[in-house]
């Protein structure tokens, strides 16, 4: 019964943390080790001691899985080169660091449990960076480039702390280092690979949403497991399955699974990186306790965390920038055809947050190693330090550098083009159905309907006008009225008994499900209005050659006045002037100039917006 309290403790005060640290604009990671720690040194709160099984058997693999299979597998091949330089090169380079710097300062610690401090404060936790960086709306490809990090980084230390622990005993060579790595890296992508087959021959015939999500929570462990039974790395293995099972998930389930699996474990991932950080707080207390005995002097111990928590700051950075200079030779980014920035760099040699995996790697030193208590200590010191010392100043650095953060109007844009490329397929494929057989019910002109209407929601989200509702906007308001109506008299019905409990359910289930559509689609809507002006680069040969006509002061569409019609928004033909209405408005005159003169490329004329369009290869610039 007491552990059962106090796991309802701890999820109760994280989740009421969570919330108000939302409803404040505090990042809830830090607020939670602020609250762990000052948790810790309350009477009657009992002592939570993490130990090493729990984290790299409990939390590791399902944090590692859910960050890993929601990872774009396409970002993390084309960032490849950094992720590898800060995931092993920066995690050996520290590690070394941190011995030297230690030795220097403490000349009583022998080099092996030098390099096992080093290791084990080696590994920064991208939960915190990346919870922080969304949150202040860092650069993707920033966000990427830590999320890929910290999906292996935790196999490099944990080999390298394992080869520090062995060398305590007795002396290993560096050739011995180089092929446990070797074993360990290979190992886990073999493990990972595998269960990536087995995994997808299952799914391939189950459909069930149920079945495929229980079967979801069991892979993470499976994979780490097997992997750890043959020495091999479980991070890695987690890393890989979930890597590969995510890229292919459109192929491999059904639409109902993919939904049901993203949820769950995105409440996964919610519950258990919050509960991480109350844990490190909540350990305070009898970690400072412990130190108190050391042999070594509070003034020495002192001086050794202030020594490596300075040493992996200055570390972290020394690396990025010498790598960025010396192995990257920053070239032009794939996506936006610009060099990168040193401030992205400066922002990710900053984000070095330690986290859990810091915690749970100081507890697997062996409990009779000579002064122990300093390794506990001093990994406690660098968490809480980074946390708070980096973690609080990287919003304001990243104001500071003007990095720009992803534009909720270029999303936009990308996402109309998107769907309209798609909506071009899927009308040849339509085409094709059309002429196999008749269609006496008009089927096609409804499915055409309805596909158009889709897209048109997705252009409209550029809109900016103030004071007037797009289509959309009020598609949105009346079918949420009509929803509302709809479910009270269902739930009426329901309260009779004369309908069957499982209908009932279907229905709001149906009724939930649009609702919740039309929510997101607000949700979009929102965040435009908050942004300023779209700006994409040319996506194909008209967008690059085409002439930059200048909107009139008062742009009307004449055909819309001459025929009493009223637009939505104004598009303009970028090689003859013409201003005509858009596609979601009754007439479509901008479409309709375009079939009659085949003039390629128009761009959008309403306020705020800089954007164009190329009729015939469906591209957006």
């Amino acid at each position: 019964m007491e552990i059962a309290l106090l796991l309802l403790a701890v999820a109760v005060t994280v989740l009421t943390v969570t919330a108000l640290s939302e409803k404040r604009d505090l990042p809830a990671p830090l607020t939670l080790v602020v609250v762990g720690v000052a948790a810790s040194y309350l009477p009657g709160v009992p002592e939570v001691h993490l130990e090493p099984e729990e984290v790299l058997l409990g939390l590791l693999p399902p944090l590692l899985y859910a960050a890993a299979v929601t990872t774009s597998l396409v970002d993390f091949n084309a960032n490849r080169r950094p992720i590898l330089l800060l995931s092993v090169g920066l995690v050996v380079f520290s590690t070394l660091g941190v011995a030297a710097v230690l030795r220097l300062v403490v000349p009583d610690l022998d080099w092996p449990l030098a390099l096992a401090i080093g290791a084990v404060v080696a590994p920064p936790d991208a939960v915190a960076a990346t919870a922080i960086g969304r949150r202040i709306g860092l650069p993707r490809r920033v966000v990427t480039i830590l999320e890929g990090e910290s999906l292996l980084n935790d196999a490099t230390a944990l080999v390298a702390l394992r080869m520090a622990i062995a060398a305590l005993g007795s002396s290993v060579t560096l050739w011995e280092i180089g092929l446990d790595f070797v074993v360990a890296a290979g190992g886990g992508v073999l493990v990972g690979g595998l269960t990536f087959l087995v995994v997808g021959f299952v799914r391939k015939r189950v459909t069930d949403p149920l079945l495929d999500t229980a079967i979801s929570l069991v892979i993470p462990f499976a994979a780490y497991i097997a992997a750890e039974e043959i020495h091999a790395s479980g991070v890695v293995a987690v890393v890989v399955a979930g890597l590969l099972l995510g890229h292919v998930a459109p192929l491999l389930q059904t639409a109902p699974s993919r939904i049901a699996e993203r949820t769950n474990w995105r409440t996964i991932a919610y519950i258990l990186e919050n509960t991480v950080f109350l844990l490190i707080g909540l350990q305070a207390d009898w970690l400072i306790r412990e130190v108190g005995g050391s042999e070594l002097g509070a003034r020495t111990t002192v001086l050794a965390c202030a020594a490596t928590l300075a040493a992996v700051v200055v570390l972290r950075l020394l690396w990025v920038f010498a790598a960025r200079a010396l192995l990257m030779r920053p070239g032009p980014d794939p996506v936006t055809g610009e060099k990168v920035s040193w401030r992205y760099s400066l922002l990710i040699g900053w984000a070095g947050m330690r986290g859990v995996v810091t915690l749970a790697a100081a507890f697997v030193v062996p409990l009779d190693t000579e002064h122990r208590e300093i390794v506990l200590i001093v990994a406690f010191t660098v968490v809480a330090g980074t946390l708070l010392g980096q973690g609080l100043t990287l919003p304001w650095l990243a104001r500071r550098l003007g990095v720009p953060s992803p534009d909720p109007h270029d999303d936009a844009l990308a996402r109309a083009t998107l769907l309209q490329q798609a909506a071009k397929a899927g009308f040849r494929r339509l085409d094709e159905l059309a002429a196999e057989g008749d269609d006496p019910h008009h089927v096609r002109e409804l499915i055409v309907q309805r596909i158009e209407q889709r897209n048109f929601a997705a252009w409209e989200r550029l809109g900016t006008t103030e004071g007037e509702e797009s289509p959309s906007d009020l598609y949105a308001r009346w079918r949420g009225e009509m929803i509302d109506a709809e479910r009270r008299r269902v739930l009426e019905i329901r309260s009779t008994g004369a309908v069957p409990s499982e209908v009932v359910s279907d229905v709001l289930a149906m009724l939930d499900v649009e609702e919740s559509m039309l929510d997101a689609a607000d949700a979009a809507r929102a965040d435009l209005r908050t942004t300023g002006r779209v700006q994409r680069r040319d996506g194909c040969e008209h967008l690059a050659h085409v002439p930059l006509l200048d909107p009139p002061a008062e742009p009307a569409c004449a055909d819309c006045l001459a025929e009493g019609t009223r637009w939505v928004a104004l598009r303009m033909c970028l090689t003859c002037g013409n201003v005509g209405c858009c596609d979601s408005s009754p007439r479509r005159h901008a479409t309709a100039h375009f079939r009659a003169t085949q003039h390629p490329v128009m761009r959008s004329v309403e306020p705020d917006e800089d954007w164009r369009w190329c009729f015939v290869h469906h591209q957006s610039g």
